[in-house]
């Protein structure tokens, strides 16, 4: 795993119709308008925000986290809507000794079922790969949560099982999570 390729200056990644980059204070609208909406959380173990101020404060968290090497939130921005954040997709829990990574992804509502998702994941999969030379990603999906394990799936992502009543999830208490893996020797690339 080369984490300096991660870490050592934020990351922008693209494809033809979006990009990946830093959420910075003017973002602010548009990441409060995702955290604000209950239904965006429904099978995430995220607390909506209802507070902007609050919001506000999440950004600079953002960044505290990339500084100290723990995660990285880009936002998700549509080239075709002048730049416009629809979403947020995050790699998190860099695993170095066994070269893994999880991550997570969620929509402003406005923005679901039209293929962003499936977008951003692959972008973001092939830097984990073809650039930071990631073995494995994984990401935990809720069961009833059909639409991200669509995007996992189109992406070769694996279902590999069923954690039963193995994790604490905010707001939801303990939950089932479904495991979807995704490793270096099955990436097809694009």
């Amino acid at each position: 795993m080369n984490i300096e390729k991660v870490f050592a200056e934020f990351p922008l990644l693209s494809s033809e119709n979006i990009v990946l980059k830093k959420i910075e204070d003017a973002h602010l609208p548009e990441v409060f308008a995702i955290y604000d909406n209950e239904k965006v959380f429904e099978y995430c173990g995220i607390i909506p925000k209802h507070n902007i101020q609050t919001v506000g404060k999440m950004i600079g968290h953002f960044d505290r986290d990339f500084q100290k090497k723990n995660r990285v939130k880009w936002g998700i921005f549509q080239k075709s809507h002048s730049d416009k954040l629809v979403g947020i997709i995050e790699a998190m829990d860099f695993n170095q000794k066994v070269n893994m990574v999880t991550i997570g992804y969620f929509f402003a509502e406005d923005y679901w079922g039209n293929g962003l998702a499936t977008d951003a994941v692959n972008i973001l999969v092939k830097f984990l790969i073809e650039e930071v030379n990631i073995n494995r990603i994984q990401a935990e999906v809720m069961p009833l949560n059909e639409a991200s394990k669509k995007v996992l799936l189109k992406n070769g992502f694996f279902k590999e099982g069923l954690l039963r009543q193995a994790t604490l999830w905010s707001g939801k208490g303990v939950v089932d999570l479904e495991i979807y893996g995704l490793l270096k020797e099955e990436y097809k690339g694009n």
